[in-house]
């Protein structure tokens, strides 16, 4: 059965070619290859112009992608619906993801830096996970709901989530909590923590007496602060892992996430 890893942000707190086709981003670790995957580009494409053969693309050599969007992103359908890719531009007409469109491909012209520190994050993955496969990274723009989508070894970053703790839109929807996690800087370190969950999620069966799901979660965050080198999530269960491990040093990263006690001693 597929599983589905989504991030909400209240749990974890245009060159474009002629033909209007985007190179996907080479996965392996280069130091000049980008590890990000533009779909972002061709979705606005589409949905700004209508243009057909952005639409072909998006089928033949996004389909993943695109049914992750539609189906668990923007819960519009089913990406084989009659109908679905004029309800797909008809539900990105509404004012405020029109300017959010715009604003996207503004703030995120360039994502080299993003691109660099996951190729740093992913060479530390690799020695502590030595057999991890390394995700396909892609952007994408939804409607301010799910911020990371992670599905089999694919990893899509939403954009419209991480335009920083003053966009207007946050002010106005968000806590300060919140939105201070809705950063760029944060784009990194929550692909590490999502990736990591889907390779160690938690048991099918545990009850809520048997494991503290804030603690899990600040399993995960602790790894993915070691991983991108950086206390990127900072809070209580964090902190007490970061406790923990100090006291057992012998203890490793993969022992860690193994295990599923309620709490830590």
């Amino acid at each position: 059965m597929r599983k589905t890893y989504i991030l909400l942000s209240v749990v974890m707190l245009i060159c474009l070619g002629c033909e209007w086709r985007l190179k996907s981003g080479d996965t392996e670790m280069g130091h000049d290859q980008s590890l990000i995957d533009r779909y972002d580009r061709i979705e606005m494409l589409y949905l700004t112009t209508g243009d057909y053969s952005a639409l072909q693309q998006m089928q033949s050599d996004y389909p993943g992608q695109t049914r992750m969007l539609i189906e668990d992103v923007l819960h519009i359908g089913h990406v084989n619906d009659v109908g679905i890719n004029q309800r797909f531009r008809h539900f990105f007409c509404d004012s405020t993801l029109q300017r959010l469109l715009a604003d996207v491909q503004v703030e995120f012209a360039s994502l080299d830096d993003v691109s660099h520190d996951l190729q740093k994050a992913f060479k530390r993955m690799r020695k502590e996970f030595p057999d991890i496969v390394l995700p396909t990274i892609y952007t994408q723009i939804g409607s301010f709901d799910q911020s990371i989508v992670v599905d089999s070894n694919m990893v899509g970053v939403s954009l419209d989530k991480y335009l920083g703790a003053d966009y207007p839109f946050y002010l106005q929807h968000y806590s300060d909590a919140q939105r201070a996690m809705m950063t760029r800087q944060m784009i990194v370190p929550d692909c590490v923590a999502f990736y990591i969950l889907s390779m160690f999620p938690t048991p099918d069966g545990l009850t809520k007496a048997e494991i503290h799901r804030e603690l899990r979660a600040g399993k995960i965050q602790w790894v993915a602060n070691q991983i991108v080198g950086r206390r990127a999530f900072r809070n209580p269960e964090v902190d007490a892992i970061d406790r923990y491990m100090k006291s057992n040093r012998h203890k490793s990263i993969q022992q860690l996430l193994n295990s599923h006690d309620a709490i830590v001693e």
